[in-house]
């Protein structure tokens, strides 16, 4: 069983305007985010979010803590947000299996001292996605049931933009500190996500695309709105946004996204727009 983890530090817009395609990449771009039998894991200094996938094939994973945020326990600190994007599993906390397909999603809560990955066969493994903050308070570990999503249909086919948001983990779902989390469908014929784009200053977001095709692209777009950069990205990648960058994409087809984001507040209303005219 493996675990590892990567580091990435918090970066300022008037330096980002100066990075090439590779130093855009090394900094946002999280190429790997499945092993099988591994746990991976990404570690931003934006509102110290981490990110990582957990694929159980021969062995289940446990949940290590890692050096780098110094607990005893991964959840000593942290709440975690767990959405299975693959396969069947069951997610164990603290010896309560929590049953899991396509979609669903588990939030865990502070001080929760053992969570464990596990598949139901072997060749057809869960894959599972999270994403963990930092967390002051305490709350219940809770499973997001299907009747539980709150579903919103967003744009349109004239835009090149309809696609289903799934709200997953939200306070007003599940009792949460700061982690926020959901998936976006997009709809066949439309490539665009996030489109207008927006800014929330006082939280940072990542973005995990999947069900890209093979030979199929996804471009995401960041940067600050009079000043955007481009990143492409393949199936299973993440990209870690700041709270100064604009978040959206364009797919060569269309494809799915998990978003997670934390900070300063739970509003998830609360965003800066900016409609695709004023994009520079």
């Amino acid at each position: 069983m493996k675990t590892k983890i990567e580091e990435r530090w918090g970066t300022h817009p008037n330096d980002v305007k100066n990075y090439d395609t590779t130093q855009l990449r090394k900094e946002f771009l999280v190429e790997k985010v499945f092993e099988p039998d591994a746990v991976l894991m990404t570690y931003t200094h934006n509102d110290r979010l981490i990110i990582g996938g957990a694929l159980p094939v021969r062995e289940n994973l446990k949940l290590e803590t890692v050096d780098l945020i110094r607990s005893e326990y991964f959840c000593e600190r942290r709440e975690v947000g767990v959405i299975c994007i693959e396969g069947e599993g069951v997610l164990t906390v603290d010896g309560k299996d929590y049953e899991m397909g396509y979609k669903d999603a588990v939030y865990v809560g502070r001080g929760s001292r053992e969570v464990i990955f596990k598949s139901k066969n072997a060749e057809k493994p869960a894959k599972f996605y999270f994403a963990s903050s930092p967390a002051h308070t305490a709350y219940p570990t809770a499973q997001i049931t299907a009747n539980m999503r709150r579903t919103r249909d967003l744009g349109s086919q004239e835009t090149c933009n309809a696609r289903l948001l799934n709200q997953l983990i939200l306070n007003e779902i599940v009792p949460c500190c700061q982690l926020q989390m959901g998936l976006t469908e997009l709809k066949t014929g439309s490539v665009w996500n996030t489109m207008p784009p927006h800014t929330h200053s006082r939280r940072m977001e990542a973005y995990f695309y999947f069900k890209v095709p093979e030979k199929q692209a996804v471009c995401h777009f960041m940067g600050q709105p009079q000043e955007t950069r481009h990143i492409f990205m393949g199936n299973e990648q993440a990209v870690i946004s700041p709270s100064w960058s604009i978040h959206s994409a364009a797919g060569t087809s269309n494809y799915t996204f998990i978003w997670a984001m934390c900070g300063e507040n739970l509003d998830y209303d609360d965003m800066d727009t900016f409609t695709a005219d004023k994009l520079k």
